[in-house]
């Protein structure tokens, strides 16, 4: 009720203010099966409601995951979660999209259980040519083990944008003029998975995983996906510059939404790169231009 109050709120203070974010297109909800497969330990994958809600379910023996049929160019792509709730450390919640190379490409949602009563972790990552360490770490502005919350990736040639129920919370653009590697002529596929990382997950791996909370569950609906679907080979996009997402309001952020990003950064950002100056005394080129410094 929190979290709707509060875009309500956002919602007035925008519409007032006369700006009106371009925000992507409504997602269209889908079977499992329209767009995605399992991949790996298909037997942790429970099916309710025809495929148009799946749990995906990790005990001490494995965890479990699932790709979609088709690799992308760009797009628009979603997805309905409700994370594992009650002890959920050690655990991590992914989705994300990866080409299949050695210099690979990946977009990452991770989401890092904790014990209860502590707050979820949502960490973002872009790899471009086989190069990440750009994580970025937040809290979330609600329990998003109560109900579902839907996690979205708009990819297109200007710029890659995290939302949570469709407030911008990260910004990627595209910086190949400052000398950074973009994601833009290798297909993705989307992947998503819950497994044991307790290696790392919780506190640096400090926090294990309890297997006497088991089985761990996931739930998923929604599997929408919009995207350039292209060959594992194909170097660009046949419908570039024709799409919805390759529009002129969707190359940047309007100011609504990066009032809101700004928002996101304020109070909920527990770890960025770009100010970590331990690890790197000086800022990536991307960091300005993405409003991360």
């Amino acid at each position: 009720m929190a979290s709707f109050l509060w875009t309500l709120c956002l919602t007035v203070l925008f519409l007032a203010s006369g700006v009106i974010s371009a925000a992507p297109k409504k997602p269209v909800d889908v079977p499992f099966g329209r767009n995605y497969v399992p991949t790996w330990a298909f037997d942790h994958i429970k099916y309710n409601n025809g495929g148009s809600e799946i749990q995906l379910v990790l005990d001490k023996y494995t965890g479990t995951g699932f790709q979609s049929k088709g690799s992308y160019l760009f797009g628009h792509f979603s997805m309905h979660i409700k994370m594992v709730a009650g002890d959920s450390a050690g655990t991590v919640t992914a989705f994300y999209l990866s080409s299949q190379n050695s210099e690979h490409d990946e977009i990452d949602f991770e989401f890092l259980g904790n014990r209860t009563g502590q707050p979820y972790i949502l960490q973002t990552n872009v790899f471009s040519g086989g190069k990440g360490n750009r994580e970025q770490r937040i809290y979330l502005w609600f329990d998003p083990t109560k109900d579902y919350h839907t996690y979205s990736i708009l990819w297109n040639m200007y710029q890659i944008v995290f939302f949570v129920d469709d407030v911008p919370i990260r910004v990627f653009k595209n910086s190949k003029d400052l000398g950074v590697r973009y994601p833009f002529n290798q297909p993705m596929k989307l992947y998503s998975s819950l497994w044991n990382a307790d290696d790392w997950a919780t506190r640096g791996g400090l926090e294990k995983t309890d297997w006497s909370k088991a089985p761990f569950v996931a739930s998923y609906r929604g599997f929408h996906i919009d995207g350039c679907e292209a060959s594992v080979n194909a170097k660009y996009c046949e419908t570039q510059g024709k799409r919805w997402w390759d529009q002129k309001e969707f190359q940047d952020l309007d100011p609504a939404q990066y009032r809101r990003l700004s928002w996101v950064r304020q109070k909920y950002t527990i770890y960025n790169y770009c100010t970590d100056r331990v690890r790197f005394p000086t800022p990536a080129p991307e960091c300005k231009r993405d409003r991360d410094i």
